[in-house]
């Protein structure tokens, strides 16, 4: 069992900065950010795969605003969003697989997840 901690939520205004912060109980080669706005699926944010030369995915929507980044030796991962957007408020979660998965920003494809934090865009 992998478990998984987020940190990091919170409100911010458009345009605005947040640091979201992931923590799993042993090392995971791939792992990822989720989020699920009221009344729609989950969806993929961002994606790394830390034993693969820490190649990232990332969705369209956050290209060029969100960043996924790793810390293999303390099993921490982090998002760091700028230029946030009211559409990205959400509840977002940290998820981790012991192995390579096939659809780096498909839900069903991670073991663990995190509890989720909240994040708040205001315009």
């Amino acid at each position: 069992q992998v478990q998984v901690v987020e940190s990091g939520g919170g409100s911010v205004q458009a345009g605005g900065s947040l640091t979201l912060s992931c923590t799993t109980s042993k090392y995971t080669y791939t792992k990822g950010w989720f989020r699920q706005a009221p009344g729609k699926q989950r969806e993929g944010v961002a994606t790394l795969y830390a034993g693969g030369g820490s190649s990232t995915k990332y969705a369209d929507s956050v290209k060029g605003r969100f960043t996924i980044s790793t810390d293999n030796t303390k099993n921490t991962l982090t998002l760091q969003m700028n230029s946030l957007k009211p559409e990205d408020t959400a509840m977002y979660y940290c998820a981790a697989s012991t192995r390579w998965v096939r659809s780096p920003l498909q839900p069903y494809d991670f073991d663990y997840w995190g509890q989720g934090t909240q994040v708040t865009v205001s315009s």
